[in-house]
C-alpha cells in the first residue's frame, strides 16, 4: 500500500475467532527519533526493528537531504552515518514529509538553529495541519518561517545564524512541540528549558540521554521541567526499537471484540507515557496479561496475552489523554461494542491530528448505527453491547491511517460488513496490517462490500 497513491477501498466482516501471534512493527515515534538523532551524532548509529512505514521512510529521505548517510542493511536494520550537532547541510530540494506530523515538526526543530534554509511540504492531510505550534517556539531561537495562511505547509524555514537558548512553556500537551524545541536547543549555546503542564511521551528525553546529551527532568511548581545543555557532541548508538503500542492497539482491540479470540502480541513498549490504552481497556474489563516484562533499548516492554472480553463503558480520566492520544479512534470502536456509556474527556488534540479524529469517528460510528455525543473536547459513545453494532456502512477515512484501521476492526465485530473509502494511508504506520490481521484469521479484503 502507498499512503500517497490512488485510494484503496477496503472491507472487513465478521468471521471466526482470532488466534496466533501478532508481530507488530517497530514503534513509529522511536523510529523517527532514532534516524534524526543518528543524523545529529558523530559516527555510525545502528538501528534494529525500525518501522519501515512511509512516514519513517520519508524521515530517512529527509536526513539524507540534510547530509547524513542513511542505508538499509536488512529488514528493519538501518545504519545512519551522522554529521554531528550543527552539521546539517542545506537541502537542494523540497523536503516532502508525506503524512507525518511528527516527522515534519521534529525536523523543523532540529534544523532551526543551523544557518540553512529548507522548504517543507506533505500530502493533502499534512498540508492542512497547523505548524504554528512549532514555528512559534523556534522563532524564539531566531529562526524565521514563511508558509501559507494559518501556518500551513508548504513552509520555508530559515535557520538561525546565531541561535540563542530559550525557556518555553508548551501551550498544549504535545510531545511533538516539546521534542522540536529540545532538538532546536541542541545547537543553541547554554541551557534550553521546556516546561509542560501535562507530561507527554518521553522518547526524546530518553534517547537524547542515551546519545550523550546532558538533560535533566524534574517536577516543579511550574510543571514538568526538562533542561537541556546545548551544543553537546552526540555519540552514535545501537538502537533496538521496541514494538509500537499504537499499532498493537488494533490486533489487541480486535481480539477483545471477536468472540473466542486468544492472541499474543510480543515485545510491545510499555513506556508509561504511552500505555494509557491498556490501562483503560483493563478498567473496561479486558482480559490482558502482561508477560515477560523487561527493558529493551532503554524502554520497558512486555508480551501481551489478549483474550475476548465482554466490556463495559467507563469515564476515561482526562489526565490520561496524553498517554493514549493516538488510540482514541480504536478506543471509540471498543466503546461502541461495550455495554453502557464511555465518556472520553480532554481529547481536543484529536481535532488537529491527521484528520479531525473526533468528527471522523463520530460520523463513521453514527453511520454504523452507534449513538454519539461530542463537543470540542469530549467524545461520548453509547455502547450497544457485544455483537450489537449494525455496521453496513462505508466510512470516510480522511487520509488518516488510524481512522481506516479503527473501522476495519469494528467490521470484524459488527453485524454487517464495514467498508472504508481509502485504506492506503495505513502504509504510513503499519504496512503489514493486512497480512498480520489475515494471519490471525481476520477477514479484511480490498474493495467495497
Amino acid at each position: 500500500m502507498s499512503g500517497h497513491g490512488d485510494p484503496i477501498p477496503m472491507t472487513s466482516r465478521k468471521g471466526g475467532a482470532l488466534r496466533g501471534v501478532a508481530e507488530v512493527p517497530g514503534d513509529k515515534s522511536i523510529s523517527h527519533r532514532a534516524l534524526i538523532l543518528g543524523a545529529l551524532s558523530v559516527g555510525r548509529t545502528e538501528i534494529t526493528g525500525l518501522l519501515e512505514g512511509q512516514d519513517v521512510l520519508d524521515t530517512a529521505k529527509a536526513m539524507r537531504a540534510f547530509g547524513a548517510t542513511v542505508t538499509q542493511h536488512g529488514p528493519g536494520a538501518w545504519w545512519v552515518e551522522g554529521v554531528g550537532v550543527g552539521g546539517f547541510a542545506e537541502p537542494d530540494h523540497v523536503i516532502d514529509c508525506g503524512n507525518s506530523g511528527t516527522g515534519v515538526r521534529l525536523i523543523m526543530g532540529c534544523m532551526a538553529t543551523s544557518p540553512i534554509t529548507a522548504t517543507f511540504t506533505g500530502d493533502a492531510s499534512l498540508r492542512k495541519r497547523p505548524m504554528g505550534r512549532v514555528t512559534d517556539p523556534i522563532a524564539l531561537f531566531g529562526a524565521q518561517s514563511y508558509g501559507r495562511a494559518g501556518g500551513r505547509l508548504p513552509m520555508t524555514i530559515v535557520g538561525a545564524a546565531e541561535p540563542v537558548p530559550v525557556s518555553y512553556t508548551t501551550p498544549m500537551a504535545s510531545a511533538q512541540v516539546k521534542s522540536a524545541v529540545l532538538l532546536a536547543g541542541l545547537n543553541a549555546p547554554g541551557q534550553t528549558v521546556v516546561i509542560e503542564k501535562t507530561p507527554t511521551r518521553d522518547h526524546t528525553e530518553r534517547m537524547l540521554r542515551g546519545f550523550g546529551a546532558e538533560i535533566t527532568v524534574e517536577d516543579t511548581a511550574e510543571g514538568h521541567k526538562i533542561t537541556l545543555q546545548g551544543q553537546p557532541e552526540l555519540k552514535a548508538q545501537t538502537v533496538a526499537v521496541p514494538r509500537d503500542p499504537s499499532s498493537a492497539a488494533f490486533p489487541v482491540c480486535a481480539a477483545l471484540l471477536v468472540p473466542g479470540s486468544d492472541i499474543l502480541v510480543p515485545g510491545v513498549s510499555q513506556n508509561p507515557t504511552r500505555n494509557g490504552l491498556f490501562l483503560t481497556l483493563k478498567e473496561m474489563g479486558a482480559d490482558i496479561e502482561f508477560l515477560n516484562e523487561r527493558e529493551e533499548g532503554g524502554e520497558p516492554v512486555a508480551d501481551l496475552r489478549v483474550r475476548y472480553s465482554e466490556l463495559h463503558g467507563i469515564t476515561v480520566p482526562a489526565e490520561r489523554a496524553a498517554a493514549q492520544i493516538d488510540e482514541y479512534p480504536v478506543l471509540s470502536v471498543v466503546a461502541a461494542c461495550a455495554t453502557g456509556t464511555t465518556i472520553m474527556p480532554g481529547v481536543h488534540e484529536l481535532r488537529v491530528k491527521e484528520s479531525d479524529r473526533i468528527d471522523a469517528m463520530a460520523r463513521g460510528l453514527e453511520a454504523c448505527g452507534v449513538r454519539i455525543e461530542e463537543d470540542e473536547d469530549t467524545l461520548i459513545v453509547h455502547g450497544m453491547g457485544p455483537g450489537n453494532v449494525p455496521g453496513g456502512a462505508t466510512c470516510a477515512t480522511h487520509i488518516d491511517h488510524r481512522i481506516a484501521m479503527s473501522f476495519l476492526v469494528l467490521g470484524l465485530a459488527s453485524q454487517q460488513p464495514i467498508s472504508v473509502d481509502d485504506g492506503s494511508p495505513i502504509a504510513t504506520s503499519f504496512p503489514v496490517f493486512e497480512d498480520l490481521m489475515a494471519g490471525l484469521g481476520a477477514t479484511i479484503e480490498r474493495g467495497v462490500a
